[in-house]
């Protein structure tokens, strides 16, 4: 019989069958795109965000489609909504479902350094780097007592870029990269594969309506995506299911950009 570790010469699956993928800010943009991607690849998906009522929209869209959801409305900001959420999740997985963690929740942040102050530190670092951290542990337990786990956390371009503006979010994306390789380190051994994703600029609502506001800031990012257009939700998926499937078995403690090309050398 093959065994995740052991494929007996046969080709690795770019399936998710019976796996249950726990996506974090899944009630717009990435996250949603995520959550019909994974039940299309045939993962049962559970659904966070403090947004419940967008979330049963999202759940009816993967039910619609054949796909099966669970919702689940926890702000990750806050360490009793984590641990609820990791006490669910053990009531709703079975004991033969393999478990995905998506740690998606986040939102964009730009702001000069004068001007951050503690209340906007607060916000962006409890999510995108408390929040990742304490969902990562917590949830980790149930994959570290099973033996096999992934954990798929969102970064950013920024994690590795400087720009105006940008100093409070990329210190916190920078923090989830080194998180990825610090929680790879410890848990390869547990039989847990931990890396991350790091997008460019992706055209959710709120990334529209920031662009429309300011058109010469969005220019100036465009020139430098060498693909020549901002990302779509649609175009992370690849990655996403890529990293949380059989055939991403031997990758942990990587950052994967998908950027157009953000990061390529100049030639």
């Amino acid at each position: 019989m093959m065994t995740r570790e052991s494929r007996d010469g046969q080709s690795p699956s770019f399936r998710l069958d019976g796996r249950i993928a726990v996506i974090t800010g899944a009630s717009e943009g990435i996250g949603r795109a995520f959550a019909l991607a994974f039940s299309r690849a045939g993962a049962d998906v559970i659904l966070v965000s403090r947004r419940r009522e967008k979330l049963l929209e999202v759940q009816r869209a993967v039910e619609a489609a054949g796909g099966q959801a669970h919702v689940i409305r926890a702000d990750l900001t806050r360490h009793e909504d984590i641990v609820s959420l990791a006490e669910s999740i053990s009531k709703i997985k079975t004991a033969d479902q393999d478990l995905v963690l998506v740690n998606n929740a986040g939102f964009a942040f730009t702001k000069p350094a004068i001007e951050v102050t503690e209340e906007d530190w607060d916000r962006v670092i409890d999510l995108h780097v408390k929040g990742a951290f304490f969902c990562s542990q917590f949830i980790g337990r149930h994959m570290i007592n099973s033996g096999y786990g992934k954990i798929i956390n969102l970064s950013s371009t920024w994690s590795a870029s400087t720009g105006m503006g940008k100093s409070t979010y990329g210190l916190a994306k920078a923090a989830v990269s080194h998180l990825t390789a610090a929680l790879s380190t410890e848990w390869a051994p547990l039989g847990v594969r931990v890396n991350a994703i790091a997008p460019c600029a992706t055209l959710s609502d709120n990334t529209k309506r920031h662009m429309q506001e300011n058109p010469t800031r969005t220019k100036q990012l465009l020139s430098l995506i060498k693909l020549g257009r901002f990302a779509e939700p649609e175009d992370l998926v690849g990655a996403a299911i890529f990293l949380a499937c059989p055939a991403s078995d031997f990758i942990t403690g990587h950052t994967l950009f998908v950027d157009g090309g953000w990061h390529a050398a100049d030639g």
